[in-house]
């Protein structure tokens, strides 16, 4: 267990997670000026873009581990992985959810929402791509909703989970969706990057 949480680099998750919180309510709802490409933009805020910082840090901790042992012991070791990613995803839900009764504002669900989605985009992404394309794909994913997730008026679309307000159900579906997929698809599928390294030893 020791080990794990070494090569997982729990102890730097667990600072990433406090530190977006703190970021965000420093800078969350200072605007970013990203041109949006269809539709009129709406309000892009720093928040939308420190939620990855977590997912980052945990994609950085699943691409440590030794690759012989864990393919051989990998659907343990995926179970750990994935309580891990739901435990940060629960923590910062509780964490949000808090902030927000000691009065701190709607910010800090959004943070809690949007960082729970993009764990479980990294967790859908890791076996399928490997960590290191897997945090750049996260890094594009806010942009992308920025510049293509709005509608003519200004509000976003529905699959742009992570503009949305803190009580939006489109969100909160699409997180829970995301969240669900990437459970599914890291423990069920094998790391085909994994598999060609291990092979090649």
């Amino acid at each position: 267990m020791i080990w794990w949480c070494k090569a997982r680099a729990v102890p730097a998750v667990t600072a990433a997670l406090a530190g977006t919180f703190a970021l965000g309510l420093l800078l969350g709802d200072g605007e970013l000026p990203v041109p949006a490409l269809r539709g009129r933009a709406g309000h892009f805020l720093v928040a939308h873009v420190i939620t990855l910082i977590p997912a980052v840090f945990l994609l950085y901790g699943l691409g440590r581990g030794d690759l012989r042992t864990e393919t051989v012991a990998g659907r343990f070791l995926r179970g750990w992985d994935v309580a891990l990613t739901l435990g940060v995803a629960v923590t910062g839900t509780a964490v949000g959810a808090l902030a927000y009764a000691a009065g701190q504002g709607d910010l800090t669900l959004v943070i809690a929402r949007d960082t729970a989605g993009y764990l479980g985009l990294a967790l859908l992404l890791h076996p399928l791509v490997g960590h290191r394309p897997a945090a750049a794909a996260l890094a594009v994913v806010p942009l992308l909703c920025s510049a293509t997730g709005w509608n003519p008026d200004g509000r976003p679309e529905p699959w742009a989970w992570p503009l949305h307000p803190a009580g939006s159900a489109y969100a909160l579906a699409g997180v829970a969706l995301t969240v669900l997929a990437g459970t599914s698809c890291a423990l069920l599928r094998r790391h085909p990057v994994t598999e060609q390294r291990v092979l090649a030893v």
